[in-house]
């Protein structure tokens, strides 16, 4: 298992780090004025709903059906059975996107109201249309994911939405060649979106996934109407951070520029997220729900144990790392073109307070795939909801006095929520299961977090506080030495502490069944 997490986590680390570049562009040609409020406003909406689909939701009731179906009836069961999903799935989200269409001014006003009587409404409404085919792909390229997936295909499903950044990329480096201005920037690059959505969804079905669902139809029955009841509530649990940004965006409409902060500074903190979460929404939901038809109770603990302490050992130096560097990293990353210095030190603000929620997004993401596998979609969707509700009093109020930091507070707040009233339905239903040797080692992670931690906190006043006046080159290299010595200095705890050491975890990326790092 430890293996496929692996191939996992580095596609999406490589298109998290394409995320970061095409950020990164997006400041250079936007900045973090009404455009960018815009833009991002538009992009937040489409890209909660991808998120909703693709990172567990979906997987979560899938997985266990699909695995039902074959067992049961059979591999052509499986595959008409998939295909009815496919079909029905598809079906659905054309028609919400073409209402969507339709009630763009309705939602954007909802979603920011403080746009209302600006020119960034009607801005938002038009590159949220552009931005809508996208939603419309992320239906069946969500489907053939999840059944690569489950059949423990993790390459193409890993590495296929780099296709997605590259094409956004691409599309920008064109705009700096030749300038525009920046609201029709922001419109060729919401175009750009949904054309990559097609890119994506072609890749899968031209390669793997051809023949994993057939024939296609489109159903409503009993039973698939209880596959898409019970797939909803999971759906818009797995879009807990994105739905937790959205509404904060909510109350941060009414202030110029803190839409533009709270975006980038939580793009920062999805980078780690992102992996950990696709990791164990792409892996672990399979595992458990294959572990649980077997009634294997050793595989279900070994699965949520090697989860759980995967997403520990890397949110936890990641949310220090991402509090302690926060000005420098956004410097680095956004500071160019039309994004300023008053920018990135708004933006590096929130992402101190926003990299608080990030254990507790993780956190979510490891306990979740336990109760999907059991078919108890219920319980994370009511965490989501109450964490959303929480979030934006808070962000109400908190936003008054405190203004972009307030919010990205009661974010990190809401989402500590989540992580809290998950915890407590885990004990209630008797669905905690941990190894005695992720009871060890967990401490031990933390630990050595918090060492690195004081280690690295201490190098940044001796490195970059006397550097702060040097040439920007400068700044990123002692920036990148710093960066990569807290890693060296992480495993290197780790090691110390007893956790793993280099042989073993090599070992575990060897094997294919799962192999524990130490005892």
């Amino acid at each position: 298992m430890i293996r496929a997490y692996l191939t996992v986590s580095s596609g999406t680390l490589a298109s998290r780090l394409l995320g970061v570049a095409r950020d990164s562009l997006v400041a250079a040609l936007l900045g973090a004025g009404p455009v960018a409020d815009a833009f991002l406003a538009a992009y937040q909406l489409v890209n909660v709903v991808r998120r909703n689909l693709t990172e567990g939701g979906l997987s979560a009731a899938l997985a266990p059906a699909w695995l039902r179906a074959r067992a049961s009836d059979g591999a052509d069961a499986a595959a008409a059975f998939a295909g009815r999903v496919l079909g029905t799935v598809s079906t659905v989200l054309i028609a919400a996107t073409a209402l969507l269409a339709l009630a763009m001014p309705l939602v954007i006003t909802a979603l920011a109201p403080g746009f209302a009587g600006r020119e960034a409404l009607q801005l938002a409404v038009d590159n949220a249309r552009l931005m809508l085919p996208y939603v419309a792909f992320a239906g069946p390229v969500t489907v053939m994911m999840a059944l690569l997936n489950v059949q423990g295909k993790f390459v193409l499903t890993a590495f296929s939405p780099l296709l997605f950044n590259l094409a956004l990329i691409a599309v920008m480096a064109g705009l700096l060649m030749f300038p525009q201005g920046a609201a029709d920037a922001g419109l060729v690059i919401a175009a750009t979106v949904g054309i990559a959505g097609l890119l994506q969804l072609a890749v899968l079905a031209l390669g793997q996934g051809r023949g994993i669902a057939s024939p296609l139809r489109i159903s409503f029955d009993a039973g698939m109407r209880g596959f898409l009841g019970k797939a909803a509530p999971g759906m818009l649990a797995s879009g807990a951070p994105q739905l937790l940004m959205v509404a904060g965006a909510i109350i941060a409409s009414a202030s110029p520029s803190a839409v533009s902060w709270l975006y980038f500074a939580s793009r920062l903190v999805e980078l780690p997220l992102g992996m950990v979460g696709a990791a164990i929404g792409a892996v672990l939901i399979p595992q458990m729900s294959r572990a649980l038809q077997e009634g294997d109770r050793a595989a279900m603990a070994h699965a949520q144990s090697r989860g759980l302490e995967l997403g520990a050992g890397l949110a936890l130096p990641a949310t220090i790392g991402l509090i302690l560097l926060a000005e420098p990293i956004v410097r680095l990353l956004f500071e160019h073109g039309a994004f300023t210095a008053a920018d990135t030190k708004n933006t590096a603000s929130a992402l101190a307070w926003l990299a608080l929620g990030l254990p507790a997004h993780v956190l979510v993401k490891a306990l979740s795939p336990a109760l999907f596998a059991r078919g108890d979609t219920r319980t994370p969707m009511l965490a989501t909801l109450k964490g959303v509700v929480l979030a934006m009093a808070l962000a109400f109020l908190l936003g008054h006095w405190f203004g972009a930091d307030g919010v990205a507070a009661a974010v990190a707040l809401g989402a500590w929520s989540m992580a809290f009233s998950l915890m407590r339905g885990r004990v209630e239903t008797a669905s905690v299961s941990l190894d005695a040797a992720a009871r060890r080692r967990l401490p031990r992670i933390a630990l050595a977090a918090l060492a690195m931690g004081a280690l690295l906190w201490c190098a940044a006043r001796l490195i970059l506080v006397p550097a702060t006046a040097t040439h920007s080159l400068v700044q990123t290299v002692l920036l990148l030495i710093l960066v990569l010595a807290g890693i060296a200095a992480y495993g290197l705890l780790l090691r110390l502490f007893g956790v793993t050491g280099w042989r073993e975890a090599i070992d575990a990326v060897r094997q294919n069944k799962p192999v524990a790092l130490r005892r």
